[in-house]
């Protein structure tokens, strides 16, 4: 085998529109509201093995609004990108999925959501930026939480 074969390669094959839902339960007297909705939002990043060296990633993001007790609109989106990653050694394939992968994808989620919003009739909601190697290190430090629990809880049974 040549050097050339064992390099590392890194390529994105395609990004694209998963999934995508509005709700807009208390819709039109929620447009007579004067109050500030209060927004919440919720992440997720996940990804899989689809082929040989081909992975998709994808991120979702929940935004619900509500003006007082009542939900004026709830927002999901689920971007995601197939990506070539071949040759990367094996430390470095959780971190460039769970971090460099959804940096790819997110700003074309972000795009997305605030156009959904928009074309609800809302005013724009322009989602921050993420950090996604703090929550990449957030969601491992949890699960290594979880992890060392569970021996406990089932030695308790």
């Amino acid at each position: 085998m040549s050097d050339e074969n064992l390099q590392p390669v890194f390529q994105i094959q395609r990004v694209y529109l998963k999934d995508m839902s509005l709700e807009q339960p208390n819709s039109p007297a929620i447009f007579l509201e004067q109050e500030a909705p209060s927004i919440e939002v919720s992440l997720d990043v996940g990804a899989e093995a689809i082929a040989d060296g081909i992975y998709e990633s994808t991120v979702t993001i929940t935004v619900t609004a509500k003006v007082k007790d009542k939900v004026a609109f709830l927002v999901e989106g689920k971007q995601a990108g197939i990506f070539e990653a071949r040759n990367i050694p094996a430390d470095q394939m959780d971190p460039l999925l769970g971090i460099g992968c959804p940096n790819i994808v997110y700003p074309y989620l972000r795009g997305n959501i605030a156009d959904v919003i928009t074309r609800a009739g809302f005013p724009p909601v322009h989602l921050a930026e993420i950090n996604f190697e703090v929550f990449y290190q957030q969601r491992r430090q949890a699960l290594a939480e979880a992890a060392a629990a569970a021996p406990a809880d089932t030695a308790a049974h």
